[in-house]
């Protein structure tokens, strides 16, 4: 892997691939994505959830017209009383889409409905529940503004200018923004190409019996899940035993293919984790642990032209880390610009925690409001990294940083909510 600055990254004081802290391996990986290039225009229906590659450029006013943003009655305004009130005849009825005909006559009032064009020469709209109306005739008191209820043609949007920037992800608010301006497509950057497979002679696939030993293989499965909720092209290379030249063939064939290879197992120490010896055959492994739990096996690398990430093989370590690293690189290889960082913020944990200093956690947990409206978290319960059940029950992580030892009950902890992460 010769990217620019992995000498500088490997001289480094606190470069330690044994043991890279979470800020710093989530730094490492973001000096090396590069965003796919390549584009393709698409009906504005098949845009959601793709990344936008060129802004969207409005070709009309938005709106269109001076309209109402109210029901009521449009006048001029130098035709209201200061103090008190004024009468006026009502020439017609503006409905959207139905204009009233020809400019408002002086000393009188049109009938408006929301949306409809403000005809010529008004520039007030008074609300229906400010006057009095009867026999063809309202009467409007006083207290008044001048353009008040009146929405100008164009201050949402100028013709010309940019509606959607390049690097935004296209939303039903973004695919509903696009139509309103009759624009039926727009250009996106393809779809990130990701390949992934589970390693493990331990591994069945659905369907099939486990023998002594054996257990079916979850990984794929969340894998595939998350890959698709971020908009992948996704390649499923099922399961792929510990045997150096199956694992060397799996690897060659995803890199081919892909724009970024995962792996879940084989990066921990042991006798068969032959995925840090390959990748140092095919490509190079920046890091290979974290000081985090759960999850510390995790390795990031090239292998060929294809981005790397070795994931543990602890269904929670798989999912965890999936979150913490891999979500955001893909969203950025995708062409997302800018990827905001997921928020987090501080509430009382009702939960005692044990937790010694030294590295990061993520533990699963339960964010609820009591009745007195204040929020507050707890764990699921046990946070072994194989209980994938803590995750199906949780709604968020509780963050302790590195620095953090036990949590006694009342403790003002870090929350990073799960939905629109996971």
């Amino acid at each position: 892997m010769n990217e620019p600055g992995l000498r500088d990254l490997s001289c480094a004081d606190d470069y330690d691939p044994n043991s890279m802290p979470v800020d710093k391996a989530r730094e490492v990986i973001a000096r090396f994505l590069t965003p796919v290039s390549a584009t393709e225009r698409v009906h504005v229906r098949s845009a959601l959830g793709r990344v936008l590659a060129a802004d969207v450029i409005s070709p009309l006013d938005v709106p269109a017209h001076d309209n109402s943003a109210m029901d009521g009655y449009a006048v001029r305004f130098s035709d209201l009383a200061a103090d008190g009130e004024v009468t006026l005849p009502v020439a017609g009825t503006a409905f959207a889409g139905a204009p009233f005909a020809g400019p408002l006559p002086a000393a009188q009032a049109v009938r408006i409905m929301t949306g409809g064009v403000v005809p010529a020469g008004a520039d007030t709209i008074v609300m229906q529940e400010h006057v009095n109306a009867a026999g063809g005739r309202v009467t409007i008191g006083k207290g008044n503004r001048k353009g008040q209820n009146l929405r100008r043609a164009g201050e949402d949007l100028r013709a010309g200018a940019p509606a959607l920037r390049r690097g935004q992800a296209v939303r039903p608010a973004e695919v509903g923004l696009i139509a309103s301006l009759g624009i039926p497509e727009v250009e996106v950057y393809r779809r990130l190409r990701v390949a992934f497979f589970s390693t493990g002679d331990e591994l069945v696939s659905i369907g099939t019996v486990p023998k002594e030993g054996q257990i079916y293989d979850s990984n794929r499965y969340t894998i595939h899940g998350m890959l698709e909720r971020l908009g992948c092209e996704v390649m499923d290379m099922g399961v792929v035993r510990d045997d150096p030249a199956l694992l060397e063939a799996a690897f060659e064939k995803a890199a081919e293919a892909a724009d970024v290879v995962i792996t879940s197992g084989g990066v921990s120490v042991g006798e068969a984790d032959f995925v840090k010896e390959l990748l140092n055959k095919l490509g190079q492994v920046v890091f290979w642990k974290i000081a985090m739990k759960p999850g510390r096996p995790l390795a990031y690398g090239r292998v060929g032209n294809a981005h790397f990430f070795g994931l543990p093989g602890n269904p929670v370590s798989v999912m965890v880390t999936f979150y913490q690293f891999v979500r955001d690189a893909l969203l950025k290889l995708s062409g997302r610009d800018p990827v905001e960082p997921t928020p987090t913020f501080k509430v009382p944990c009702t939960s005692s925690l044990r937790k010694a200093p030294g590295r990061t956690e993520f533990q699963r947990a339960i964010l609820t409001r009591g009745t007195d409206g204040q929020m507050t978290v707890r764990v699921t319960g046990e946070q072994g990294s194989g209980i994938l059940r803590s995750m199906s029950e949780a709604n968020c992580f509780i963050i302790l940083p590195t620095d953090q030892g036990n949590v006694t009950p009342g403790t003002l902890v870090e929350v990073q909510l799960m939905e629109g992460v996971i």
